[in-house]
């Protein structure tokens, strides 16, 4: 197992974008940075390494850092390239995403990301990330300079991602997290062995020689399984009135985050995780300015 202290400070690689709304409504997104908000609410404070373009996405992602005090000197300015998009749209209550292509996130330059804390990071990012050689070897880059531990949030987009990138992805993360539909995909990438999802993510763990996976299932809560033969579950809260579900896979991973910075047990880091997921649920987007609400996590939570 791989030890760790409150001082580790997670390192957010990967994309930062906007949100079209069929309703015409513009929201700030990309998994890292909703990651980074919820991060930040529980007092944590991330570095995230990204680029935007200098336009009017730029303007608000600068915008949003200085809202919610997070550190910018890993986000990058792109003279010539847009900032990212995704055109989104909900189908049987469950997000769609049209996400645009050759973006400023795409091209991330690995000489340009500020020195990793000192004390020690635990690396984050998401399969979307690499679609783009120049951000995919920006990250290599990093691995194999810092050697971090990493936890994988696999968020797969389509048409945005293949095997023959995932696999290496799969195999070098300490932590997986991925849901249902990701875990059907990787099971067909491996040929995992299992009648049950349980048993096709312990053999995604053992191959790729992971902690823990962690799949989430929607209204039927999460279930991980873990390198000490352990399977710990958790569902949601039935009377939460869910508005829709954007952001929840990332209130989800942030939480993973924090539980693995301050060592929690795993199960209670679960029911900790499914208890912001849920609330992100019962508003609209995929973070909340409710600075009351992070307050009282963090009173519970001890932290």
């Amino acid at each position: 197992m791989t030890e760790f202290t409150v001082s580790l400070r997670p390192v957010l690689f990967g994309e930062l974008l906007l949100d079209h709304f069929p309703d015409g409504s513009v929201v700030l997104g990309g998994a890292p940075l909703n990651v980074a908000c919820h991060l930040r609410g529980l007092g944590i404070q991330p570095l995230l390494i990204s680029r935007i373009g200098e336009d009017e996405g730029g303007t608000m992602v600068r915008e949003a850092f200085r809202d919610w005090d997070l550190d910018d000197r890993g986000v990058q300015i792109d003279p010539e390239r847009k900032t990212g998009a995704v055109q989104v749209r909900i189908e049987h209550g469950e997000p769609v995403f049209c996400i645009e292509p050759e973006r400023a996130y795409d091209f991330i330059e690995a000489h340009d990301v500020p020195p990793f804390p000192i004390g020690g990071a635990i690396l984050y990012h998401g399969s979307l990330a690499v679609r783009n050689a120049v951000s995919r070897q920006a990250l290599d880059y990093l691995v194999k300079r810092h050697r971090p531990p990493i936890f994988l949030d696999v968020n797969l987009r389509s048409p945005w991602w293949n095997a023959e990138d995932l696999r290496p992805l799969l195999e070098r993360a300490n932590w997986i997290k991925l849901n249902a539909g990701e875990l059907d995909a990787v099971t067909e990438i491996y040929r995992l062995p299992g009648k049950t999802p349980e048993e096709r993510a312990e053999g995604l763990r053992a191959l790729c020689g992971a902690e823990y996976v962690v799949v989430t299932l929607g209204a039927a809560g999460a279930f991980a399984v873990c390198a000490d033969g352990n399977t710990s579950r958790v569902r949601p809260d039935t009377s939460i009135s869910v508005v829709d579900t954007v952001g929840a896979g990332d209130a989800f991973s942030a939480t993973l985050l924090v539980g693995l910075i301050w060592r929690w047990p795993l199960q209670d880091t679960l029911e900790r995780a499914q208890e912001l997921a849920g609330f992100i649920c019962s508003v609209r987007g995929a973070v909340s300015r409710d600075l009351a609400f992070y307050r009282k996590l963090r009173e519970s939570w001890k932290i």
